[in-house]
């Protein structure tokens, strides 16, 4: 889903905090003669084929054959992308941990390589550690409703850059993903109508058996927690070690809710504009109570920080910034020039909140985040900036594989005007971000493929093993009482809190997590109740761009 669930992937070109570029290279799948047949009338369990990943030192690749229609298990089969890397101590192996980097649509071959390092070294030494492209995603059969990326992006060169702002904006959106939606539809009817998380989970039981393990053990992060606790209730014995970090509220996904009798979408109803406008808070509060030096945009208090930026926000809604902008800071090469107008400049700063300090290859982090606004605070108030408008990149394919996931599998309204009216309604609440973040949601408004064989609950199934929550305070995406959510509605469940900002413990590294993390997967131990970690660092201790 377009910048909610998923971790930030776009950006500005050359800043981005895509995993893109590290696509692995899967091998062709085993012939359908040599898997191994489940229980009589279950689906073939598929044989992995694995082989060295090209361009990944360290990761093996290979592919699975599993049915489209689990209600015909003999029938149709499509193509799973699977990515490994063995564990690194393999006299010690325990088995496999099977990671979900979430999404929807997140394609786990490109993004494990990427965040394998965030592991804890000690689950690294004793796991297989396996993540794989979703049916739908990536370099799996996968929804692709353009023949080419170079065609998707002349579709979306005029789609408002962020959400849309006013009537003209707003019904240019509404066109284009109306049209967007038809065209999917089209495209990809026979796998839009199978490719609902309970499919995935499916898939995912699969997976399991064609590694040999006799329980799933699992690491899920934001959509990942969903996918986790489907398979926690369709398959609760086979459920072994189970990590879910950064939940989403299960209820609030699937179940349709009004506010002041306006029907809303996925993301207000678990709540993404609470956690966004929460950490944003944190962002600028702590941003004004550090030095310039390690907060760029720190205005010397935490009021004065937050009135500037709203004030930058008044100056962009009149006068939109051009300019090129460095990378991850004022020493690395500038990204081509982008046009930073009111709408875009708070999709940008809502998605840089969610990872605190930078990662490689992953995200910028916090400081950088400062150092943009400051930088457009400059050129806005000077009349500087590039003369000529430059739009920021459009969509890439996975816009649609995420909206083919989300729109499917949870309920949105299917009136365009629902979307303006909730937005209108969140915003007057908790400011422009839930403009963000109710649009987001409104390409579901046409989207009229279903699943039918789709899952939505009860999540109380009582599984083999307890499972492991894990919920920051500060979540932009996932806030903390989502995590609170599940873990009531799971039947064996412990939540151990991370005290601090951006979107899973995963991307915002604390030793003290990674430890209870080990512990729990290695030997099965949990943490005490109520447990809380602080995280490795905190907020502009230290600039970092």
């Amino acid at each position: 889903m377009s910048g909610q669930f998923r971790r930030a992937r776009w950006l500005l070109a050359g800043a981005a905090v895509a995993v893109a570029g590290l696509l692995a290279t899967v091998l062709p799948a085993a012939a359908a003669t040599g898997a191994r047949t489940a229980a009589l009338g279950g689906p073939a369990v598929p044989v992995l084929n694995w082989q060295p990943c090209p361009g990944e030192a360290g990761f093996e690749c290979a592919t699975a054959q599993v049915p489209l229609d689990y209600q015909q298990p003999h029938g149709q089969l499509i193509t799973l992308a699977v990515i490994m890397h063995p564990a690194t101590d393999p006299s010690r192996r325990i088995g496999s941990l099977f990671y979900n980097p979430g999404g929807p649509a997140d394609a786990g071959t490109t993004a494990l390589p990427v965040e394998y390092p965030l592991f804890p070294a000690a689950v690294r030494q004793r796991f297989d550690i396996i993540s794989w492209d979703p049916r739908g995603v990536g370099n799996s059969t996968a929804v692709q409703c353009f023949p080419s990326q170079a065609a998707e992006a002349d579709f979306f060169t005029d789609l408002p850059a962020g959400f849309p702002v006013g009537p003209a904006q707003q019904a240019t959106w509404i066109s284009l993903f109306t049209q967007f939606a038809q065209r999917c539809e089209q495209d990809n009817a026979a796998l839009l109508a199978h490719i609902s998380t309970a499919d995935t989970a499916r898939d995912l039981d699969l997976l399991r058996q064609a590694v040999g393990d006799p329980v799933l053990n699992y690491l899920g992060v934001s959509y990942g927690t969903y996918l986790g606790a489907t398979y926690a209730n369709l398959f609760p014995s086979k459920v072994g070690a189970m990590v879910l970090d950064g939940n989403v509220d299960p209820i609030g996904w699937t179940t349709p809710r009004q506010a002041d009798g306006i029907p809303l979408s996925t993301s207000l109803r678990i709540r993404t504009e609470l956690g966004a406008a929460a950490t944003m808070g944190q962002f600028l509060s702590l941003c004004g109570q550090a030095p310039t030096t390690d907060c760029a945009f720190s205005a010397g208090t935490a009021a004065a920080t937050e009135a500037k930026y709203a004030q930058l926000l008044d100056y962009l809604r009149v006068r939109p910034v051009t300019t090129s902008i460095p990378a991850f800071g004022k020493t690395t090469p500038a990204a081509p020039a982008t046009t930073f107008t009111y709408a875009f400049t708070v999709s940008f700063i809502t998605q840089i909140l969610q990872v605190v300090q930078p990662v490689p290859n992953l995200a910028p982090g916090w400081a950088y985040g400062a150092f943009v606004l400051q930088t457009l605070w400059n050129l806005a108030r000077t009349g500087g900036g590039e003369a000529k408008p430059v739009q920021p990149a459009p969509p890439t394919v996975a816009l649609e594989q995420a909206y083919a996931i989300l729109c499917a599998d949870s309920p949105n309204p299917e009136n365009p005007a629902d979307y303006r009216a909730e937005a209108d309604l969140a915003s007057a609440q908790v400011g422009p971000v839930a403009q963000y973040i109710a649009w987001q949601d409104e390409p579901c408004s046409g989207w009229q493929a279903t699943d039918a064989d789709g899952y939505f609950g009860p999540w109380n199934q009582p599984t083999a093993h307890t499972l492991l929550l894990i919920g920051n305070s500060y979540d932009p995406n996932t806030p903390y009482q989502d995590s609170l959510i599940m873990a009531s509605q799971l039947a064996d469940a412990r939540l151990l809190t991370l005290d601090g900002y951006g979107h899973t413990a995963l991307n915002n590294p604390s030793t003290c997590i990674q430890d209870y993390e080990a512990s729990y997967f290695i030997s099965g131990t949990l943490p005490p109740p109520g447990t809380t970690c602080q995280p490795d660092q905190q907020p502009f201790s230290a600039a970092s761009l």
